[in-house]
């Protein structure tokens, strides 16, 4: 399946917002600094995907476009290349920056909610008001084990299912 057929499907799940468990959405961070949030993230863990089953080494490039919206472009290696999709993302709370809206592939668009931020921008938690989707992100491609442990537990204490989560592989990209 190429990378526009793996966003759509994410973007169509993601729209759907209710969940079998009826938990609350998750609260996000109190504020974003977009310019800071911008570059290169790795995926560390993530709740798995459909649109992402085979991949490793999986990373994201934020950039802050002209217009204000944010140039997405996620990638990662499957199946012996490199596989991209880009995209658009905007902000729909101003007051925080913390939630947004990520299309691939117009009409369809998907919440990406910042829910954690490490002081320093040096890590990410992202989630949708669902609670299906959830991804930690690092800076680095290798996050501290203490700070991993921590993000899972507060994750589990706010309600989240930990047993989902699964470390990416980070293997050598030939």
């Amino acid at each position: 399946m190429t990378p526009v057929l793996y966003c759509t499907l994410f973007l169509l799940l993601g729209s759907c917002t209710s969940s079998g468990d009826h938990k609350a959405p998750p609260e996000v961070v109190p504020q974003v600094d977009l310019t800071r949030y911008t570059g290169r993230w790795f995926e560390i863990a993530s709740f798995p995907q459909s649109f992402q089953k085979g991949c490793s080494n999986t990373q994201a490039v934020y950039t802050l476009r002209d217009d204000g919206a944010i140039e997405v472009k996620n990638s990662c290696f499957r199946n012996g290349k490199v596989d991209t999709a880009t995209g658009k993302a905007w902000v729909v709370d101003t007051t925080t920056n913390a939630k947004l809206k990520v299309s691939f592939f117009w009409p369809f668009r998907g919440d990406y909610w910042i829910i954690e931020l490490g002081k320093d921008y040096e890590y990410a938690v992202v989630s949708a008001p669902s609670r299906k989707y959830l991804w930690i992100l690092c800076r680095e491609p290798r996050m501290d084990g203490a700070v991993y442990d921590r993000i899972v537990a507060e994750l589990k204490e706010r309600g989240f299912d930990i047993t989902q989560l699964q470390r990416t592989v980070q293997a050598p990209v030939p």
